[in-house]
């Protein structure tokens, strides 16, 4: 008995060590948006290396991505309505649907069982089963005389709610899910001119929506919505001559500290400093072009850059600290969009034109990795699925 038992815990050992070596962990997962290909990359954040390409997946310009809580599926929203759901071990597509025309990204409940699509093509919000995709609920994103607007700015919120900004109607809409049958909406009407993005802050108290047709952004706490809707720095820039713009900023990007947020300004070589407690204008960091995503570091020290031409070629670091640029680094050409590991230790930057993704270590800002890509875009890692908003 005691030799059975000896070759028995043996073989166990065995399989084991097989089935480890074999076992691919979700937490170390990320997908890379390849939007001329029509593809999507999944790759290992602590290998630093290419695991699969997902094809086929239709217009993938400003695609993003989500995660359901597992970690195990990838949602992307394709800006042609595709919904695509990618099993990160299985390598391939679990599911897949066209919901609508045009659309701008989505978001998954607080406790990932909905999927919510925001529409401009048909204007409003799509609620569908993480499970199955199947349609769960469509809210016309109406108002005024019969009028329908592009939706934008789509987050999830807690307590099974998700925020979004009606673009042409000015209006801030709070979806309540919990009743997934009879979903309650909460709207916040003259907020501003044409709300074109969002965010929420990580511990999702604020709803922020920038404005394109006036000066100021839009404040919305969760916390206290009786409270209606703020608008805070109106008098940014109000009396400076207007550029020309050529890419608009990312809300999604936008850096939350413990202290401040770190804001793009529109049209301008400015990242504004904003007092998160008073939601004053404590300073403007001259940047050295247009900023488009305005991205903290997770440990909220370094806060890094990317820009508009004609210095996408570039990103620059402001320290947190001493709210200063630090450093500029030449990655190459057309800088789209970076991503942090989990903690902080590495970032991967998307370079288009260079068809790599490269990896820098944020301690010393040396290059320690390049990943083949074709024309990759957003970078998006795993550990998006347990953070608010993302």
């Amino acid at each position: 008995m005691p030799k059975l038992l000896t070759f028995l815990s043996f073989s166990l050992l065995i399989i084991s060590s097989v089935n480890a070596d074999e076992m691919r962990p979700t937490g170390d997962l990320g997908v890379v948006i390849e939007r001329e290909a029509h593809s999507v990359l999944i790759v290992n954040t602590t290998q630093k290396a290419q695991l699969a390409r997902i094809e086929d997946l239709g217009d993938l310009s400003h695609a993003s991505v989500v995660f359901s809580r597992d970690e195990r599926f990838a949602y992307v929203f394709g800006r042609d309505g595709g919904l695509t759901k990618i099993d990160l071990l299985d390598d391939g597509v679990s599911n897949r649907i066209i919901q609508g025309g045009n659309s701008i990204g989505g978001a998954i409940s607080q406790d990932g069982s909905v999927i919510a699509v925001s529409n401009y093509s048909p204007p409003g919000v799509k609620l569908f089963s993480a499970d199955t995709l199947e349609l769960l609920a469509d809210i016309p994103a109406s108002y005024g005389d019969n009028q329908l607007s592009k939706t934008v700015g789509l987050v999830d919120a807690p307590n099974h709610r998700f925020v979004v900004s009606l673009f042409d109607a000015g209006e801030i809409w709070v979806i309540d899910v919990n009743d997934i049958k009879n979903p309650k909406i909460e709207k916040f009407k003259h907020i501003g001119k044409q709300p074109y993005d969002a965010m929420i802050s990580a511990n999702g108290r604020y709803y922020i929506a920038g404005l394109f047709a006036e000066k100021g952004l839009a404040l919305l706490d969760l916390w206290h919505p009786e409270n209606g809707v703020k608008r805070v720095l109106e008098n940014y820039g109000k009396d400076d001559e207007q550029l020309p713009i050529y890419k608009m900023p990312h809300f999604e990007g936008w850096a939350m500290t413990s202290d401040y947020v770190f804001v793009p300004a529109i049209g301008r070589h400015e990242v504004l400093v904003v007092d998160n407690r008073t939601w004053q204008l404590v300073k403007t960091i001259p940047v050295l072009g247009q900023p488009v995503f305005v991205m903290a570091r997770p440990d909220g020290r370094q806060i890094w850059v990317n820009f508009a031409l004609p210095s996408n070629d570039k990103v620059q670091i402001i320290d947190a600290s001493s709210l200063s640029v630090t450093n500029t680094l030449n990655p190459g050409k057309a800088v789209l969009h970076f991503e942090f590991t989990p903690r902080g230790e590495n970032v991967w930057v998307a370079v288009r034109d260079d068809n790599q993704v490269i990896v820098y270590d944020t301690a010393t800002l040396s290059e320690i990795a390049r990943l083949p890509a074709d024309k990759p875009n957003g970078i998006f890692f795993s550990a998006r699925a347990h953070k608010i908003g993302m």
